[in-house]
């Protein structure tokens, strides 16, 4: 058999798929290390969707999408991010992972350089790599609150940098950007001639603190910064967790003036266009009633308070979660340096599934993930079981 190229073959191994499916495999297994929503679809979604398919509306469609779905979007992100952007440049994607994939196709080359979080989503690494490019992380470290600063990204920019990834509200890690750090963030791509994708997957999902999106700073924008001469956010929105749809695969790509063309063309090289019955669903889910992500955001907050419960009882510290659904929790205590493998063995011994915190980067040793959509009683039980830390005399 032919041997896979080296940018294909170095591609890490998932490792937050490598315990969740390990714990599907275990009888019984409380699994707190994915982040799929536990509500079920609103209906009104379910049956847009469905009379699509009635319907015969099984072709082709535009590779940008939809005409509505695409002016939905643009609404959509309006109202939440307070940033009018016109729906032709709204691209429709099968979800964000497809969307990461084709903006970064349209960036980067081979050998280029994209600065990505270190704890971060691990698809940010694995894609820049599979496009030829080198991932370069950045620290988020513990004595910052996990936060990116300015200073360590001006240390790791090189001629090659290309593109700097954001993610905000953070997927591990809970956090959530302030207005002023999200603004300098966007001074400092302006300035060193980056371009900069913006991961808003959990945009719908903040607690107590404003979601803020690099667009607002960027030309064009309501808070556009003096460095912002031209348009440089990509901005990355899913359908995926907001509403539940995580097997449907729809997002979609905000992106700046003149980028159409090139897109579309990519969008084509991929997967041409998203299933015109998904993006029926997503249209019905943007436009029709919004009670799912209310019951969803007080879910999360609810699980969030209760998880945090157990964990203060037990003495486990953690990073107080300010958006998206998970909790990042200190278990250095308990996995002598290898909390990959200390994952497998509680699950293994105690039935519990946790993300170990090395599938974002190399800065989560000895750091899990905790999902919090899932049922509140799983929760509670799953961390009942964690280690707690020796006494402090």
């Amino acid at each position: 058999m032919p041997s896979a190229p080296a940018r294909v073959a170095n591609v890490p191994v998932n490792q937050i798929r490598e315990i969740t499916q390990a714990a599907w495999a275990v009888p019984d297994s409380i699994v707190l290390s994915i982040g799929e929503p536990a509500f079920p679809v609103a209906r009104h979604v379910l049956e847009a969707g469905m009379a699509a398919l009635d319907r015969d509306d099984t072709n082709y469609t535009p590779n940008a999408g939809i005409g509505p779905v695409r002016a939905a979007f643009a609404s959509r992100f309006a109202s939440l991010a307070g940033v009018d952007e016109d729906p032709s440049r709204i691209f429709v994607v099968a979800g964000a992972q497809q969307g990461l994939h084709l903006a970064l196709s349209t960036l980067i080359g081979e050998g280029d350089e994209v600065l990505v979080p270190d704890p971060g989503y691990p698809t940010f690494t694995m894609t820049v790599g599979l496009l030829g490019g080198r991932p370069v992380p950045y620290p988020l470290v513990p004595d910052h609150g996990f936060q990116p600063r300015i200073e360590d990204l001006q240390g790791l920019v090189t001629p090659r940098t290309r593109v700097l990834m954001l993610n905000s509200p953070s997927n591990p890690l809970g956090s959530v950007f302030s207005h002023d750090l999200t603004r300098a963030l966007v001074q400092f791509a302006h300035r060193n001639d980056l371009w900069i994708i913006s991961d808003e997957c959990y945009e719908a999902f903040t607690y107590d603190v404003p979601h803020v999106s690099p667009a607002r700073f960027d030309a064009g924008g309501p808070e556009a910064v003096a460095e912002a001469t031209e348009a440089r956010v990509i901005t990355s929105l899913t359908l995926s967790k907001t509403y539940g749809l995580t097997g449907l695969r729809i997002g979609a790509l905000v992106v700046p003036p003149g980028m159409e063309a090139v897109l579309s063309n990519v969008m084509e090289a991929t997967v041409s266009c998203v299933s015109a019955a998904s993006q029926y669903a997503g249209l019905a889910a943007l436009t029709g009633p919004q009670d799912y992500v209310r019951t969803a955001l007080d879910h999360y907050r609810a699980n969030r308070d209760e998880a945090t419960a157990v964990l203060d009882r037990l003495g486990i510290d953690y990073l107080d979660a300010r958006g998206a659904f998970y909790l990042w929790a200190d278990l250095r205590h308990a996995t002598g340096g290898d909390v990959r493998g200390w994952t497998r063995s509680f699950l293994a011994g105690h039935g519990v599934a946790l993300a170990p915190g090395t599938a974002f980067g190399s800065m989560g040793e000895g750091w899990v993930r905790i999902a919090l959509c899932g049922r509140t009683a799983d929760l509670v039980e799953g961390l009942s079981r964690l280690p707690a830390p020796p006494r402090r005399p």
